[in-house]
């Protein structure tokens, strides 16, 4: 009977829970952006699988993605697993460099310190460098080493994801 009650409860917070990452997913582009612009999609195909692959380490889990686009500004909603679960992050770009990285979605039981402004606006005014790489050193934290990388991987795809964009990268 326990059983059924806690399963009875989740199933009534799930909808809930829900509603709050769409809130902070709209919260972030607002922030953003403003007013935001209809999405566009861009898709991971052709030369740029590839370079997605070599930033992850393996291929991203969709086809294609949805960002917002104002001017030279794109903004991007990136998953990726720390430890055990994935991490959705906001990215923001202007002209090729970061200007806001935001976690929006922390799964993990642990690490959740990379959800401090302190620790995001490291990224800040970051560019990708040669091989795919930021141009400059992110600190980490201890006890959160592969969500600091997943942080790092999603900001390097976004910056990756913003040139592509840039050029007409979407069919």
């Amino acid at each position: 009977m326990y059983g059924l009650r806690t399963l009875l409860l989740l199933m009534l917070a799930l909808p809930a829970w829900a509603a709050d990452q769409e809130a902070e997913f709209d919260r972030f582009l607002t922030e953003t952006l403003g007013k935001p612009p209809a999405a566009e999609m861009l898709w991971l195909v052709g030369d740029l699988q590839p370079a997605v692959r070599a930033i992850l380490g393996h291929d991203y889990p969709s086809a294609r993605l949805r960002y917002w686009r104002s001017d030279t500004r794109t903004v991007w909603v990136l998953d990726e697993i720390g430890k055990e679960r994935p991490i959705t992050v906001g990215v923001a770009i202007h002209d090729g460099a970061v200007e806001r990285v935001k976690v929006l979605v922390y799964r993990e039981s642990r690490g959740w310190e990379v959800k401090s402004p302190a620790f995001t606006a490291q990224f800040t005014g970051a560019k990708l460098a040669e091989g795919q790489k930021l141009d400059r050193h992110i600190d980490g934290i201890s006890g959160a080493t592969l969500s600091v990388r997943a942080l790092e991987k999603m900001t390097r795809l976004a910056l990756l994801l913003h040139q592509k964009a840039m050029t007409g990268g979407h069919p």
